[in-house]
């Protein structure tokens, strides 16, 4: 009787890996595609952050070179302040995409270089609008940089 019940688990246990050999040949392909389609994914991911990280840093020039134009009227100013809250709540867009990159992507080591990239060039951003604000806003409220820039004019 024993005999019989040692055959009988016997068989169950090679039908079992019998199905399951089967199976696993059959689907290498499978595996394979999925594993692509994941790679393809992140290579998407990477191009993606790439490319919103080089536009970011069109911008952070575009933004530094107005900060070296001088005698600008009232409504020059009034665009300029417009251009600032505009950098302002694109900073505010970025960084919480960089939040949500930086806890799903990055912690995993999932795209390091482009999410730090990006990083780097949402701080040039936060720096470049910063500056924008101080040299027509705060600065020329100073008497003492007003006379700095009075004697460098002349020199």
């Amino acid at each position: 009787m024993e005999a019989l019940a040692h055959k009988s688990e016997i068989n169950n246990t090679f039908s079992s890996v019998r199905a399951f050999s089967f199976n696993e040949k059959k689907s290498p392909l499978l595996d394979e595609e999925r594993a692509n389609a994941l790679l393809d994914a992140i290579l998407d991911l990477k191009k993606s952050l790439k490319e919103k990280t080089e536009k970011i840093y069109e911008v952070n020039k575009r933004i530094e070179k107005i900060t070296w134009f001088d005698d600008l009227d009232e409504e020059s100013l009034m665009l300029l302040n417009d251009l600032i809250s505009s950098a302002k709540d694109l900073f505010s867009s970025l960084i919480r995409q960089y939040v949500s990159l930086n806890n799903s992507f990055r912690k995993k080591g999932v795209a390091k270089q482009e999410i730090k990239d990006f990083k780097n060039s949402i701080d040039e951003l936060r720096e470049s609008y910063e500056d924008l604000e101080s040299v027509f806003f705060f600065l020329p409220e100073m008497p003492e940089f007003v006379e700095t820039t009075k004697q460098l004019s002349l020199v």
